[in-house]
């Protein structure tokens, strides 16, 4: 959520950053400075309101200890005529901060100055690629089939549990899973990352906290009698151990990495983009999350980039990192890159993790606020990326390190599998 008095004192230049997502935010953002200018003005009414009746009650005590109850009296029917008054500037006060907390939720993060305009993922600047891609000797399979040649995965078996997009892990094909799993908060906590395991379900103040909702609202699935929704991805839980914190310039950098399950509705999706594990309902990821001082937070993000794109490397994987232009940008993030992996099988990139600087936006929506000493407090700047996401990186294995007759495992994952080949 973007802090109201930036956009009163930077008006102008936040309503054209924000030309970037291809919309004009000026009707939302000139709304929200009078909104907040009402605010302003009915508290200080209320105020003043609620100093007179002070002032009154303290002279009414006064009169009734000397005796003078008439006076007494009269002053008490002066304050009971100002109640009604009273109530009437709070019902309008909270009906403005009401209106001016969903005018605010409607608005995005503003772009950082390297965030370029575009419509779509088409117009991404792709600024690093892997060396020249090594065809395959043999005709590359798409993973779906060696899955099922290597009884590594079956979508029947999770389709007739739960439904398409619930793939069920069998044998060797867990055991990689699981093992990938391992490797990254492995690589993670050497990385400096501490290891947490937060909950699964968040309930909607943690949704709001990061953003997810309202934006977000019909990409997760809720359990409607408790309120509560299945995580997205473990930024979601793991940011919100921070909410409504202030935490002391001395405890930073704050670094976390946490391994969950995540889930996501998809709607919408179909063709080939969904087939086998290109895009789940249910799905393995490993999160890294960190809080920052504002001044750091874009060389932090470069050193995450920097963090994944090692991991990629250790992997052996083809791949490239894209910086996202306005019109693919996430809703909070001010500059984001993605990491897409070749998928030799099906001859197109798909992406693995996404890099983002929230700035602000989530913390001011979070109430996460860094101490500074002399009683002066900053909102921190929040950060995280994906480290990774396993379907697609199971898939890109799957394909681009199979021979004719095996699968050869990737040399680091070596000690987690346990094998080297998949027969």
């Amino acid at each position: 959520m973007l802090i109201v008095s930036d956009l009163i004192n930077n008006g102008i230049e936040i309503i054209e950053s924000l030309k970037k997502r291809n919309k004009d935010f000026s009707k939302e953002i000139h709304l929200i400075i009078d909104l907040d200018k009402k605010r302003r003005t009915t508290q200080s009414k209320l105020d003043e309101l609620l100093s007179q009746q002070n002032k009154l009650s303290k002279k009414i005590g006064e009169y009734f200890q000397s005796g003078d109850h008439a006076s007494g009296n009269q002053l008490k029917k002066e304050v009971e005529a100002l109640k009604p008054d009273q109530k009437k500037l709070e019902e309008d006060l909270n009906k403005i901060k009401v209106d001016l907390f969903e005018n605010l939720n409607n608005v995005p993060n503003v772009p950082h100055e390297l965030v370029r305009k575009g419509k779509n993922e088409e117009d991404n600047e792709i600024i690093y690629q892997s060396d020249d891609i090594d065809k395959l000797s043999t005709k590359p399979k798409p993973h779906w089939e060696l899955a099922s040649h290597y009884n590594l995965i079956s979508f029947e078996l999770g389709n007739k549990i739960s439904g398409s997009g619930f793939p069920a892990y069998i044998d060797k094909g867990a055991k990689l899973e699981r093992s990938l799993i391992n490797f990254f908060l492995d690589y993670n906590i050497k990385g400096g990352y501490t290891e947490v395991q937060p909950p699964i379900l968040i309930n909607e103040s943690s949704g709001h906290g990061t953003g997810q909702l309202p934006d977000k609202e019909g990409q997760m699935y809720k359990i409607e009698n408790e309120n509560l929704y299945l995580i997205p991805t473990a930024e979601v839980p793991i940011t919100n151990f921070y909410r409504n914190k202030t935490i002391s310039k001395n405890s930073l950098p704050i670094m976390l990495t946490g391994y969950t399950p995540c889930f996501r509705r998809e709607a919408g999706s179909y063709g080939s983009d969904v087939r086998g594990l290109n895009r789940l309902h249910q799905f393995d990821k490993v999160e890294i999350v960190r809080i920052e001082e504002p001044s750091k937070s874009y060389e932090v993000l470069d050193e995450m980039v920097e963090h994944v794109k090692n991991l990629l490397l250790e992997l052996e994987l083809p791949f490239r990192i894209v910086r996202l232009c306005g019109g693919d940008l996430g809703f909070t993030s001010a500059l984001t890159y993605d990491f897409e992996v070749y998928s030799m099988g099906q001859n197109k990139w798909l992406e693995v993790s996404s890099v983002s600087n929230f700035e602000s936006f989530q913390s001011n929506r979070l109430n996460l606020k860094i101490d500074l000493g002399d009683k002066k407090k900053n909102y921190a700047h929040t950060l995280n990326g994906s480290s990774l996401a396993l379907p697609r990186i199971v898939a890109c294995i799957l394909e681009n390190f199979q021979e004719k007759d095996h699968i050869n495992i990737p040399e680091k994952l070596h000690k987690y599998t346990g094998f080297k080949q998949i027969k």
